[in-house]
């Protein structure tokens, strides 16, 4: 049985700035932006994002609900129930982008099919399956300052240029996080750390899925 300690040597904020100061660094970048930015954005660019993002969300549902079973306690529980009903209660908005740009449900199954599309469902699994409650919720947090910060600078640019895209896209989109789930996932963090997880798996674990997004972009650019 783990010890319940009350003071941990790096805190939740420590791993935060550590991950942001690997995110500066070294940047997972953002292919699909860069695409856009230099005028060769297409529809089929953006099909394939919806494509990605589909797939992303039956591996985060899953995700979710294992790291909810593996750690049934406040806050970590509070958490994961929260994102589990984010997820689904966009996948109705998923399908209206589908819709919009004639993407049937049989059209996104196993689409887009590379490698790549998958990176990031890969990383969250194994976090969820392998990782302590500070390494899931750790990579929570880096998913939500990567993941969110990404869709708003696609959207601003598509924006600025007059980039004719249906407004269920644009409604998908440019979203930005959650500031109070995210001190959520970094109270999870904490919790964790008190309870004597390892600080150094937390921060590989962050990473891993921040590469996945870095692939997930990828996925979408790659039409």
């Amino acid at each position: 049985m783990t010890q319940h300690t009350t003071t941990a040597a790096r805190s939740a904020q420590d791993l935060a700035d550590e991950i942001g100061r690997l995110r500066r660094t070294a940047p997972v970048g953002n292919a699909l932006l860069e695409t856009a930015e230099r005028g060769e954005l297409t529809d089929e660019h953006l099909r394939r994002l919806i494509g990605t993002e589909a797939q992303c969300h039956t591996a985060e549902l899953a995700a979710y609900g294992t790291m909810l079973a593996r750690f049934p306690h406040r806050p970590a529980a509070d958490l994961y129930l929260r994102l589990g009903r984010l997820v689904h209660d966009a996948e109705p908005k998923l399908e209206s982008c589908a819709r919009a740009f004639s993407l049937t449900p049989d059209q996104l199954v196993r689409w887009p099919s590379e490698r790549a599309a998958y990176a990031f469902d890969g990383a969250l699994s194994y976090a969820a399956l392998h990782g302590g409650q500070a390494a899931g919720a750790l990579a929570m947090y880096a998913d939500m300052q990567v993941y969110f910060s990404g869709c708003s600078r696609l959207v601003a640019h598509l924006r600025a240029e007059g980039t004719k895209v249906p407004e269920e896209f644009l409604a998908y989109y440019e979203d930005d996080a959650d500031d109070e789930l995210c001190r959520l996932a970094l109270d999870v963090v904490q919790d964790g750390l008190e309870r004597g997880d390892d600080p150094e798996e937390a921060v590989f674990h962050a990473r891993l899925v921040e590469e996945g997004i870095g692939d997930f972009w990828r996925a979408a650019a790659a039409a």
